[in-house]
C-alpha cells in the first residue's frame, strides 16, 4: 500500500508516523524505553485518527476524530519537548518541524469543518 498523495493531511501524518517510528527505534537502542513507547503511541495515533476521520459517519463524528488527533498531537509535542531538552537524547527537531505543519493543517480542518 502506498502513501496517499492526493490528501495532504493523510500524506503528512503517514510520513510523520514513519519518522516517529525511526526515532523511537533509536531511543530504544539507547535504552530510553518509556519515552520511546509514549512517543510512538501518541505520535502514530495522530495519523490513525486522521485516517479514521475519512470514514466518519457524520460531520460531528469527523470533527470529533480530528479533535482527538489534535489532542494526540499535543501529547506528542510534550514528549518531543522532553526529548529535545534532555541532554542524553538525540535531536528530534526534525519531528517538531513536521508536527508544526500537521498542527496547522488539523487546526484549519477543524475550524473550517465547524463553519460548514
Amino acid at each position: 500500500m502506498s502513501v496517499p498523495t492526493e490528501n495532504i493531511i493523510l500524506k503528512k501524518t503517514i510520513e510523520f508516523s514513519l519518522e516517529v517510528i525511526e526515532y523511537a527505534e533509536r531511543l530504544e537502542d539507547l535504552k530510553k524505553y518509556v519515552i520511546a513507547r509514549q512517543l510512538l503511541r501518541a505520535g502514530t495515533s495522530i495519523g490513525a485518527n486522521v485516517h479514521e476521520a475519512q470514514n466518519a459517519e457524520s460531520k460531528q463524528d469527523f470533527i470529533q476524530k480530528f479533535k482527538v488527533a489534535a489532542k494526540e498531537l499535543e501529547e506528542t509535542k510534550y514528549w518531543l519537548v522532553l526529548c529535545e531538552n534532555s541532554k542524553s537524547y538525540p535531536s528530534c527537531s526534525h519531528l517538531s518541524v513536521l508536527l508544526i505543519e500537521i498542527d496547522k493543517i488539523i487546526t484549519k480542518i477543524i475550524s473550517t469543518s465547524k463553519l460548514r
